[in-house]
């Protein structure tokens, strides 16, 4: 396929930028399927700034109890229900046990 510079027009500040031939033969072998949205600019405002993407990820806490000890616990993630979850002490308790010495 022959590809050529395209201009198109920035979603966020409006702008008018150039996709290139070179930009769509790389689109293309990534298999991606749309077009930018964003001038280089923005797209780099955009990465800079906080808000939730994979690099600033927020784990979600949650306190729940030991199935083991009882105790209460927070966890590093959503317990799944019938699962049992363990706090620190009994999770690397059990871990030791399980792993050949």
């Amino acid at each position: 396929m022959e590809y050529h510079d395209k201009v198109l027009k920035c979603a966020e500040c409006s702008q008018e930028f150039v996709f290139t031939a070179g930009e769509q033969m790389f689109f293309a072998d990534k298999g991606f399927k749309n077009e930018p949205k964003r001038c280089k600019d923005c797209k780099a405002k955009r990465s800079q700034s906080p808000g939730p993407s994979a690099n600033n990820f927020q784990r979600a806490e949650t306190k729940t109890t030991c199935s083991q000890c009882g105790k209460e616990t927070t966890v590093p993630f959503r317990p799944t229900q019938g699962r049992p979850v363990f706090c620190r002490e009994c999770f690397q308790q059990r871990r030791s046990m399980s792993s050949p010495a």
